[in-house]
C-alpha cells in the first residue's frame, strides 16, 4: 500500500528547477553533516506550519533519484519522516571512496535489538588498522525510533580489514520489524595509527605547587568525573587557572598548561591542540605514599578560539588534596593521540531482515 502510493503520487509529480535549485541552497546553508553525528535517535516536536511546510516540499520534490543523490533533500524529508526518507534511498551494501571499502556483512536481529556488522578494509595502503576509531563521524538514519552505537570488534592484518558492530534497539522495547524498512550507514573520517601511553609519571615535582595567582572566568564546554553534580551548567561562568606556557608535554597535541591550589581544590589544567583532526586527549592521577591511585573529583572542560585555526581545547582536573600534603604524592597520566586522519564519504543502506532471510 505505502509502496503504491508513493509510486503514483512520483508519477504525476513535475518539478519547477528553480524550486529545486532554491532549497537545495536554503538547505546547504543551515545543514552541516558534520554535527549530524549521535548515535542515539530521538522524537522531534515540530511547528505546525514548520511541519507542514516541509512535507509540502517533500511530495513536491521526493523523487526516488533526487532524494538518493541530493544530501539536502534527503535531510529534510528525514527531519520530516524517517520512514519516508529510507523508503527513496536504494540498498546499497558496499561502497568504495578514497581507496576504501565500506561493506555490510551480516545482519542479526533478536527481539527489539539489531546487529549489524559491517567492515572497512584499505584497498591501497595501511590506513586501516586494529586501532582504527570513527571518532563519532558516523551517523546513522533509522526509519523509527531508536538508540544506538557502533564499535570496532575486530580487525584482520592480512586483509587490512576491521570490522564494526552497530548495535540498533526500540526506543519502545517493542520487537523490530523486518518490514519496517532501511537502514542507512555514513562515515565521513576515521582515526587510526594511534599512540597510547598510560600510567606514565608527569615531570612536575608537586611540593612547588602553590596557591593560583592567576585565574580566569570561563564558560565550560563540559564536565566530567565522580563528583560532576547536577547544578553544574554550561551557561554559568566557571574559575579556573589562566594557561601559561607548557609545564610538561605527555605526548604530541596535549601540554600541562598550569597547576596550582584554588579554593582549597588542586587544579592541574590540559591543553589540547589538533583535537577535532588527531583527537589527543588523557587524564591525572595522584599516586600516594602506599601506590594507591587517587583519581581526580571531577574536571571541567573550556575552549579558547573554538571558531578559528588557533582553536584549544581545555580540561582542567580537580582533586580535593590539602596543600600541605600534597607533597607526599606523585603525578602521573594516560594519554592518547592519533597519528593518522583520513577523510572520506562512505555510505551504505541496507534492509532490515536476518541473514537467514536474506
Amino acid at each position: 500500500m505505502f509502496e503504491k502510493t508513493y509510486k503514483s503520487m512520483n508519477s504525476k509529480i513535475t518539478t519547477d528547477p528553480k524550486l529545486i535549485a532554491d532549497t537545495i541552497d536554503m538547505m546547504n546553508g543551515t545543514n552541516d553533516l558534520r554535527k549530524n553525528h549521535k548515535a542515539k535517535v530521538t522524537p522531534i516536536f515540530r511547528r505546525p506550519i514548520a511541519v507542514a511546510a516541509a512535507i509540502v516540499l517533500c511530495l513536491t520534490l521526493a523523487t526516488p533519484v533526487l532524494a538518493a543523490n541530493v544530501p539536502a533533500i534527503y535531510e529534510l524529508m528525514y527531519l520530516v519522516s524517517p520512514t519516508v526518507a529510507q523508503y527513496f534511498i536504494p540498498v546499497q551494501e558496499s561502497c568504495v571512496d578514497n581507496g576504501i571499502a565500506m561493506e555490510v556483512v551480516s545482519t542479526y536481529i533478536h527481539n527489539d535489538t539489531a546487529e549489524i556488522y559491517v567492515t572497512m578494509q584499505d584497498l591501497t595502503g595501511d590506513r586501516v588498522d586494529e586501532t582504527t576509531d570513527l571518532f563519532d563521524s558516523y551517523s546513522l538514519h533509522i526509519p523509527f525510533d531508536s538508540n544506538s552505537n557502533c564499535e570496532q570488534v575486530g580487525y584482520d592484518e592480512t586483509t587490512r580489514t576491521a570490522t564494526f558492530l552497530i548495535t540498533i534497539s526500540t526506543m519502545d522495547g517493542k520487537d523490530i520489524n523486518i518490514k519496517s524498512g532501511k537502514v542507512t550507514f555514513s562515515v565521513r573520517e576515521f582515526l587510526s595509527h594511534k599512540t597510547a601511553l598510560e600510567d606514565v609519571p608527569v615531570d612536575i615535582k608537586l611540593s612547588n605547587v602553590q596557591e593560583a595567582t592567576h585565574t580566569q572566568s570561563v564558560y565550560a564546554s563540559g564536565f566530567s568525573g565522580k563528583d560532576t553534580t547536577s547544578n553544574m551548567n554550561a551557561s554559568d561562568k566557571y574559575t579556573v587557572l589562566t594557561p601559561s606556557s607548557s609545564l610538561d608535554t605527555p605526548i604530541n597535541g596535549l601540554d600541562v598548561t598550569a597547576i596550582g591550589y584554588l579554593d582549597r581544590m588542586l587544579h592541574i589544567q590540559l591543553a589540547t591542540t589538533g583535537k577535532l583532526t588527531f583527537d589527543p586527549h588523557g587524564y591525572f592521577y595522584l599516586v600516594d605514599q602506599d601506590g594507591n591511585k587517587v583519581q581526580s573529583d571531577y574536571s571541567v572542560n573550556f575552549i579558547e578560539d573554538a571558531d578559528s585555526d588557533n582553536r584549544v581545547d581545555y580540561q582542567e582536573f580537580l582533586f580535593n588534596i590539602p596543600q600541605s600534603e600534597l607533597e607526599t604524592y606523585s603525578l602521573y597520566g594516560s594519554f592518547y593521540t592519533s597519528g593518522l586522519h583520513t577523510e572520506g564519504k562512505w555510505q551504505v543502506t541496507f534492509p532490515l531482515v536476518t541473514d537467514e532471510s536474506k
